[in-house]
C-alpha cells in the first residue's frame, strides 16, 4: 500500500490480488454474498419494471416510463442525507438501509392497484433512494476496509461482481417471462426476498468507522478538493454506460435496420467483457496516476464513438459487424473508467468529507444515468453525426477539464503547503529564536568586615 500522495507517486504501484484477499478487501465474504444476492435481485426486477407498469398495473407505457424517470430522479434528493450519514462513520448500516429501502419499493409496487399511477410513482421513489444511495455507500465501505490500490482493485471486483449478478438475474428473469403476470409478481416478490436477505447479510458485517480514522486522502486531513471539473465530466463521461443499451439498439435498428440479435449480442459481450476484464484492466492501470487513466478513458472513449460514426457509415451490409467490432473499445473505455474516477475521488477526499464526495458523485453520475436517454435519443433523431460527433466532442472536452483541473489542485496544493510553512517557521522562531540578553544586575558592594565574624573586641 502507498503512502504517497494519491494518484501520483503510487502510479508506479503494481497491484496483485489473489480472490482470498481480493474478497477480504472487498469487505469479506458475508459482504460479497449480500453485494452477488443483491445483484441478483436487481437483475431479477430492474429490466422489467416497465413491463410490470403496463401489463400487470395496466398503466401506459408513456405514464410507466415517465413515472419510472421522475422517481429515479427525485431520489437524487436524498444523497447529500447519505453523505452526512457516511461522514459520521455508518457503513455497512448505510448499504443495509439501501437494500432495505427497495425492499419497501418492491412492498409497494405488489400491493399497487390496477391503474393507480401515484402508488406506482411512490415504490419506483424507494426503488429509485435505494439505487442512487447504494454505490456511494458501498464505496465508503471499501474505503474503510482497504486502502491504496488494493482499494481500487476492491471496488474493480464488486463492479465485477454485481454485473456478474445483474446478467444472471436477467437471463432469470427473461426465461420467466413466458408465464405472464403471475411470473412478473413472482420475480417482483423474489427480488424482494433478495433485498431482505442482502439487508441483513450486509448489516451482519458491522462496519463503521470513526470519522478521523477513515482512509481518505491517504490519512490526510482538511477541507475537501474542489473537484467540480471532475464532477462535471463524470456526467457526460457515464453516458458510455447507456450506450450498448440505448444508442446502439437505436442505432441497429432504426438506422441500420439489422436484426435485434446484433443489439443483444452486444449487450451480452458488454456485460462478460466487464465481469472478465475490470479487475484485471484495473490493476494493469495501477501503475499510471488515477487522474492519468481517466484521461485516457476519456480519449478511448472518444476513439470508440468516432468508430461508430466510421462504422454507420458503411450501410447496411458491414455496418452491423463494424458497430459490433467498435462496441468491444468503448467497453474497454467504459472500464477503465469505472475503475478509475471512484477511486480518484476516494484517494483525493480527506477522512471527514469522504461520505459528502461520494454522495457528491454518484449525484453526477446519477443526472447523467438520467438525462442520457432523452438526449441520446434526441440527437439520434438528427443522424449518426449529429449524435456520434456531439459525443465524441463532448468527451473529448470532459478528459481535457480533468486533464486541466490536475494544474489547479497542483497550484492551490502548493499554496496552501506555503502558508502552513510560513505559519510553521513562525511558531518555531517564538520558541527557538534567542531572547535579547537581560542587563547585568548589579548588586551593591558588601562591607568589608575589619574583624573576623564571630570575634568582639572590647574597647578601654
Amino acid at each position: 500500500m502507498s503512502t504517497a500522495a494519491p494518484g501520483t507517486a503510487d502510479m508506479a504501484t503494481r497491484t496483485k490480488i489473489d480472490p482470498r484477499s481480493l474478497v477480504r478487501a472487498s469487505g469479506g465474504p458475508r459482504y460479497a454474498v449480500a453485494l452477488a444476492v443483491d445483484a441478483l435481485g436487481t437483475g431479477l426486477l430492474r429490466p422489467f419494471l416497465l413491463l410490470y407498469g403496463v401489463t400487470v398495473l395496466r398503466l401506459s407505457a408513456s405514464a410507466t416510463g415517465i413515472t419510472m424517470t421522475v422517481g429515479a430522479i427525485m431520489a437524487l434528493v436524498c444523497m447529500p442525507a447519505v453523505g452526512r450519514w457516511l461522514d459520521r462513520g455508518a457503513r455497512s448500516t448505510v448499504v443495509a438501509a439501501s437494500m432495505l429501502v427497495r425492499v419497501l419499493g418492491v412492498a409497494l409496487l405488489l400491493a399497487t392497484p390496477t391503474g393507480n399511477v401515484w402508488l406506482f410513482a411512490t415504490a419506483a421513489l424507494f426503488l429509485g433512494i435505494g439505487n442512487q444511495a447504494w454505490p456511494a455507500a458501498h464505496a465508503a465501505l471499501v474505503a474503510t476496509v482497504a486502502q491504496g490500490r488494493e482499494r481500487d482493485a476492491a471496488l474493480a471486483g464488486g463492479r465485477a461482481l454485481r454485473n456478474a449478478g445483474l446478467g444472471a438475474g436477467g437471463l432469470l428473469a427473461t426465461a420467466c417471462l413466458a408465464g405472464g403476470n403471475t411470473a412478473l409478481q413472482a420475480l417482483a416478490a423474489v427480488t424482494g426476498l433478495a433485498y431482505l436477505a442482502a439487508a441483513a447479510l450486509a448489516w451482519s458485517v458491522h462496519v463503521h468507522a470513526h470519522p478521523a480514522a477513515t482512509p481518505g486522502r491517504d490519512g490526510a486531513d482538511g477541507p475537501a478538493p474542489r473537484m467540480r471539473a471532475l464532477l462535471i465530466s463524470n456526467v457526460v463521461y457515464v453516458f458510455c454506460l447507456n450506450v450498448p443499451e440505448i444508442a446502439l439498439p437505436l442505432v441497429l435498428v432504426t438506422q441500420l435496420h439489422a436484426s435485434p440479435a446484433w443489439s443483444a449480442a452486444i449487450f451480452v459481450a458488454n456485460t462478460v467483457l466487464v465481469v472478465t476484464l475490470q479487475v484485471p484492466v484495473t490493476v494493469l492501470m495501477s501503475r499510471f496516476s488515477r487522474r492519468s487513466v481517466l484521461i485516457l478513458a476519456g480519449v478511448v472513449l472518444t476513439a470508440s464513438y468516432l468508430g461508430f460514426l466510421a462504422a454507420t457509415s458503411l450501410g447496411h451490409g458491414w455496418g452491423a459487424p463494424a458497430v459490433a467490432m467498435v462496441s468491444v473499445v468503448c467497453t474497454i473505455g467504459e472500464i477503465i473508467y469505472a475503475g478509475s474516477a471512484i477511486t480518484l475521488v476516494t484517494a483525493l477526499t480527506p477522512a471527514h468529507v469522504l461520505g459528502r464526495a461520494l454522495a457528491r458523485f454518484q449525484l453526477s453520475t446519477g443526472i447523467g444515468l438520467a438525462v442520457s436517454p432523452a438526449v441520446i435519443t434526441a440527437l439520434a433523431s438528427r443522424g449518426s453525426a449529429v449524435l456520434w460527433g456531439s459525443l465524441a466532442a463532448a468527451t473529448l472536452l470532459s478528459a481535457s477539464a480533468v486533464a486541466t483541473e490536475k494544474v489547479q489542485e497542483r497550484s492551490s496544493t502548493v499554496a496552501a503547503v506555503g502558508r502552513e510553512h510560513h505559519r510553521q517557521r513562525t511558531r518555531w522562531r517564538a520558541r527557538h529564536q534567542p531572547a535579547a540578553p537581560a542587563p547585568p544586575v548589579v548588586w551593591p558592594a558588601k562591607p568589608r568586615l575589619r574583624h573576623p565574624v564571630g570575634v568582639c573586641e572590647k574597647r578601654p
